[in-house]
């Protein structure tokens, strides 16, 4: 992409140096002179361009030229020999001081030819492929000079131009027309372009700081740059726009250092002025006042020079792009005012530069909204809020609301911007404004909810006026009395909120900033239990209850960490380091609880809320860390567990007690053989006081118990269903005595209510454990039974009579029906073993022994005793799948629920295709265009899962399918909808445009240049193409070029290619020859989901691990393959009519794994 642009000679740079602009020979011998140039061809180009560098080169080494000592270090690296600016400032930092050295030089021997290549340097680092011509400009009329400051196309050659004045000379760009669809090297992908933006930008600045003292202010290299860069910022070509912009704001910056300088050395004549002015006239020289005189009056000069210059620049770039159609150019336009106004604020830092960088606050981009607000940051850091009042109290609204903005990364950096302004200024954030930004330790997104909790502690928790010690007081009370004062700030923050009562989500939030409080678990715990020298300082029961719930949740995030439920996709993976964090964490609460947690369940053994939180402790023990030596503790703790359980009933209290009983009764526990008895006996004497109660509650079967005996019945039945969910209680007949109270109801009635709901629950958890116990078998039967329950109810709902009342209504919410997918999803599509391969390379492999040929046989009869058996498996399979079918083809379970079905059904097709593709049939009778949207869902999925997985690195997982597989299900896809294209236009209209939708989301046509990440998808739509109607496919067109536009789909590029394919299978036109003619030249390319996609009309087929792409003319017709399969077929043993009955569709004659269907092709699964 990148070129060099062609200079003319030296010897016509001279002779138009001295010939006036206005004479017409010269004009026309340069336009001639370009004109020839242009029709020269691209190697004729080539040589004269080596033909003129090495001309350059011999002219440098003689004159010491600008890169004589940049080229020499390269060579004595090792490095490739560089010739122009361009390709020296590429390789890196390490020439940088050289080639501004080397260029010097070269400016003060000849500085037109200099300026020239630094000219030649701006103009090939916009990626111009064009050149460049120069003539000096000498006429002194203005109207000359307008005639020739035009961008427009020469016709007749087919480039564009770029005549413009950069005094002295008058410049002429040409660039071929699709220069400003290409890319430039600003925002070229790779490492290596990225650094080169950073060399290019040091480039600027090493020069400005080179030239501060020598050429800069010779009135001839500024004003000719600044010309250069203010005219290419202006231009229509993105790429020069871009890429003078950033040049010219660097040279800003550049420049703002220089004047820096500038003032330090005026303030240092002035000083030394004022020592030397000090003195005895008799001892003042003064020849020495006139020179620090004098120096201090050209200092001066220089600076209102520098000045002017960098108002020039600001009024002819900034001006005019701080706007730009470019978010990147306005971006690059507010990073660098900031940046202006921070270092020099006695020039920038003003409401009248101000003020742009609050319009760009509401820009439409988050980059520029981003580059605003760090700006902002670093300007209120740097204590100069005083000279932004006006601006604070301007914009001081839309800082705090764009806290709320959509883009995560602008709301964080918006919420450390008020951080900063609470800071600096303290009155500027009312009370109401602090409210407000303080509700962000709730929001979902956790760095925003740290960001805010970070605010939060800063300005409420950590400030020290909190806690003033008392005199005398010990620094164990002194700790104590701080940690007071800021949970008593947490708690008035805390209460005073009345829209969320989360502490959890608070502790997350605080975690980062106030770790060392919340892990202070002596100090909270202090608290809550006596302390006699503050007996005035006691916190209230509603203050004991929210230290209580702030205690639970700081051991929960040191246990275990976030994300919380709604703050993360997933399970953080972390680092050894926070990993250790994370176990001495819980080795310090498990030290410190196992020892204070009995005074504390002692302390609140009447208040159940309270007991709840405390019990729940436990289950965060370092059970890893725990000794023998705490035994005494351990028993402590286990009789208040005890005795807290049988004092209460709370159904959350016994839920965290079983919990708690369950880790500490854990096999590899030290403590387990002190938990356990203790938990035995427990329910022991639950079960027996049950028992006893029940004798004494039964007379002639009927219950006639009185009303205390009743309740502690009923409390007695809740303990033992609490830890009978925790924990299998089988061992003490629970079901037992559930059933003699069912019997009893069922028989004579009479039981209470309550009584009778805790008994099915006691039979209900009972039947689980059981079932948990028990093998596939039973678990099948259950998953049958349940979808005849369903279906039944189905068919009852339909054959309702209205005048029998009002019908039971039930639908399977969204657990039970991803519980029943996921039964099928691990139940039926299981793949089974093939023992056929190996066993066929054994029996002719060559060099087998005697005992190989014994293996093999007794391999080969056992293969035969099981053949029976993988039979039966696989119809028991089949029956499951039927039922689940039933469930969507009757419509209890929604139709998105058949997605994880249709993904399978190349995969399994010869098992369970015949039952899959009538289920589609069915779905497609019922509402059409749910059954389209089903697929599309099914294709959209694994294409995503698959793409995911090769970013990964994981091009070789088992449970992803391939991309071949995924078209080859799209192809079978198609086919589903037969020859009647009338009745389908609809749906396969309606799955295009999801298609198209789908890869160009978020896909804008004028600043893209590369292709969609999801492009490749158009390879698996073009299947469906060909059941399109003509009109239908023009709509199909003329909605694709909505999305992608004229210029995209023209766009022959290789990463383009899937889109040529799909408009191919679209138009029907000659570029489906193209596009395998491409594929057959790239054979052996994996195909890669980013930009290499093939033909709609190529499949790919697998052989032996091989894969290869085929054309249609090259496939096999598969009448020999149909031959071969139908010799090879077996017969299946007859199914009995139950079997039979259960199915959705009857059972079809099993083809061997060897059987190749004439409509599919073979794929790697």
């Amino acid at each position: 992409m990148i070129a060099e642009p062609t200079l003319l000679s030296r010897s016509v740079q001279k002779e138009n140096s001295v010939v006036d602009v206005s004479s017409c020979a010269s004009v026309h011998h340069v336009s001639s002179e370009r004109n020839e140039n242009r029709q020269k061809t691209v190697r004729g180009k080539r040589k004269a361009r080596e033909c003129s560098e090495n001309a350059k080169r011999k002219h440098s080494k003689s004159s010491n030229g600008s890169l004589g000592r940049a080229e020499n270090e390269q060579l004595k690296n090792g490095d490739v020999e560089a010739v122009t600016l361009f390709e020296v400032v590429s390789m890196g930092r390490n020439a940088m001081q050289a080639v501004v050295d080397d260029w010097i030089d070269a400016y003060t021997g000849d500085r037109d030819s200099a300026l020239l290549d630094l000219i030649s340097f701006f103009i090939q680092c916009s990626g111009c492929k064009g050149m460049v011509t120069a003539e000096m400009f000498q006429s002194k009329k203005g109207t000359d000079v307008m005639s020739k400051m035009v961008e427009d196309l020469d016709e007749d050659t087919g480039l564009q131009y770029k005549k413009f004045l950069a005094f002295p000379w008058i410049l002429t760009v040409t660039w071929p027309l699709d220069m400003d669809s290409g890319e430039y090297p600003l925002i070229m992908s790779g490492l290596y372009w990225k650094r080169f933006r950073s060399h290019f930008c040091e480039f600027v600045s090493v020069l400005v700081a080179q030239c501060q003292n020598c050429v800069i202010f010779d009135g001839y290299l500024l004003n000719t740059l600044i010309s250069l860069l203010t005219e290419l910022s202006d231009s229509r070509v993105r790429a020069f726009r871009h890429t003078c912009t950033l040049a010219a704001v660097k040279l800003l910056s550049a420049l703002v250092n220089v004047a820096l300088n500038l003032s330090v050395s005026v303030d240092n004549s002035q000083r030394l002025y004022e020592v030397e002015l000090a003195k005895m006239a008799s001892k003042r020289a003064s020849p020495r006042l006139d020179r620090i005189q004098r120096k201090i009056s050209e200092l001066q000069d220089r600076k209102c020079e520098i000045e002017n210059m960098m108002d020039a620049i600001f009024k002819g770039v900034f001006l005019k792009r701080y706007r730009d159609v470019i978010p990147e150019i306005r971006a690059i336009c507010m990073e660098e005012l900031t940046v202006w106004m921070k270092l020099y604020s006695s020039v920038f830092l003003n409401d009248s530069y101000l003020k742009y960088v609050g319009w760009m606050m509401h820009d439409k981009q988050p980059d520029v909204r981003l580059k605003c607000v760090l700006g902002l940051q670093a300007l209120y850091q740097d204590q100069s809020s005083s000279k932004m009042d006006l601006f604070t109290i301007r914009f001081k609204e839309r800082m705090i609301s764009m806290t709320l903005d959509k883009d995560h990364e602008v709301a964080i950096q918006a919420m450390r911007l008020l951080m900063v302004i609470s800071q600096s200024c303290e009155d500027v954030l009312s009370p109401d404004d602090h409210k407000n930004v303080f509700q962000f330790v709730y929001c979902s997104h956790r760095p925003l909810a740290t960001t805010a909790g970070e605010f939060l502690y800063n300005r409420l928790l950590s400030n020290h006026e909190l806690s003033k010690p008392r005199d005398g007081a010990s620094d164990q009370e002194r700790h104590r009395e701080l940690v007071l004062a800021r949970v008593r700030a947490l708690i008035h923050f805390h209460t005073e909120n009345e829209l969320h009562q989360h502490v959890l989500y608070l502790v997350d939030s605080l975690w980062d900033s106030a770790g060392a409080l919340l892990k202070d678990w002596t100090g909270l715990t202090s608290l809550l239990l006596p302390h006699t020298s503050c007996q005035e300082q006691a916190l209230s029961s509603a203050e004991e209850a929210f230290v209580i719930e702030l205690i639970l949740a700081s051991v929960r995030q040191a246990a275990e960490g976030p994300p919380l439920s709604g703050r993360g996709a997933g399970k953080k993976v972390i680092n050894t380091k926070e990993k250790k964090l994370q176990i001495d964490d819980c080795t310090k609460l498990t030290e410190h609880f196992i020892k204070v947690l009995p005074e504390l369940l002692s302390k609140y053994s009447e208040d159940a809320e309270k007991l709840a939180s405390l019990l729940k402790i436990p289950q965060y023990f370092q059970t890893d860390t725990c000794d023998h030596e705490n035994s005494q503790c351990v028993r402590a703790l286990l009789a208040e567990l005890e005795a807290a359980v049988d004092r209460h009933t709370d159904a959350g209290l016994l839920e965290a007690a079983a919990r708690s009983y369950q880790s500490l009764c854990a096999q590899d526990l030290p403590w387990h053989s002190l938990a356990r008895p203790s938990f035995d006996r427990l329910i022991q004497h639950w079960t027996d006081t049950l028992g006893t109660r029940l004798g004494e509650s039964l007379s002639d079967g009927c219950f006639t118990a009185n009303e205390d005996s009743t309740l502690e019945f009923l409390s007695t039945l809740k303990k033992l269903n609490a830890f009978n969910v925790a924990q299998d209680l089988s061992k003490w007949s629970l079901y037992e005595l559930g059933t003699r109270l069912l019997d009893v109801e069922i028989k004579h009635s009479g039981l209470p209510m309550e009584v009778t709901i805790e008994a099915l629950r006691c039979m209900c958890s009972c039947i689980l454990w059981k079932l948990n116990t028990f093998g596939e078998g039973l678990t099948s039967r259950a998953f049958m039974c349940l979808s005849d329950v369903l279906i039944a109810h189905n068919y009852q709902l339909q054959m309702w009579d209205s005048s029998a009342g009002t019908p039971l209504l039930y639908t399977p919410d969204p657990k039970l029906q991803k519980a029943l997918l996921s039964f099928v999803v691990e139940h039926v599509f299981t793949s089974p073993e093939q023992d056929t391969h190996s066993s066929k390379v054994m029996a002719s492999g060559p060099g087998r022994t005697t005992t190989d040929t014994f293996c093999f046989q007794s391999r080969k009869l056992s293969e035969s005793e099981c053949g029976d058996g993988r039979l039966e498996d696989l119809h028991r399979r089949r029956n499951l799948l039927a039922a689940y079918c039933k469930l969507i083809v009757h419509s209890v379970l929604e139709m998105s629920m058949a997605t994880e079905l249709f993904k399978q059904y190349v995969k399994f097709y010869n098992d369970f295709g015949d039952i899959i593709k009538e289920t589609l049939n069915r779905t497609r009778q019922m509402d059409k265009m749910e059954s389209a949207r089903t697929l599309v869902q099914c294709l959209q999925q694994l294409y995503l899962r698959l793409k995911q997985e090769q970013d990964r690195g994981n091009t070789c997982s088992s449970r992803v399918q391939t991309y071949s597989s995924i078209k080859e299900l799209a192809r079978r896809f198609s086919l589903t909808f037969g020859w009647d294209q009338i009745k389908s236009r609809e749906s396969l209209a309606m799955i295009h445009r999801d298609g198209i939708e789908f890869v160009f989301k978020g896909f804008v046509q004028q600043s893209e240049k590369h292709s969609p990440p999801y492009i490749s998808y158009l390879t698996i739509l073009s299947e469906f193409s060909s059941k399109l109607l003509k009109p239908d496919k023009k709509t199909i067109y003329s909605y694709l070029q909505k999305f992608a536009g004229e210029q995209v789909i023209n766009n022959r590029e290789e990463s383009w290619m899937p889109l040529i394919y799909y408009r191919a299978s679209l138009m029907g036109t000659a570029e489906g020859e193209d596009a395998i003619s491409f594929i057959s030249s790239d054979t052996n390319k994996q195909p890669s989901l980013s930009n290499r996609s093939r033909s709609p009309s190529v499949r790919q087929v697998n052989s032996e691990g091989d894969q290869r792409f085929l054309s249609p003319s090259l496939e096999p017709k598969g009448n020999e393959l149909l031959k071969s399969s139908e010799d090879s077929k077996v017969q299946q043993a007859p199914l009995s009519r139950e079997q039979l009955s259960s199915s959705l569709v009857s059972d079809k004659v099993l083809r061997s794994s060897d059987e190749v269907d004439v409509d599919t092709v073979d794929i790697d699964g």
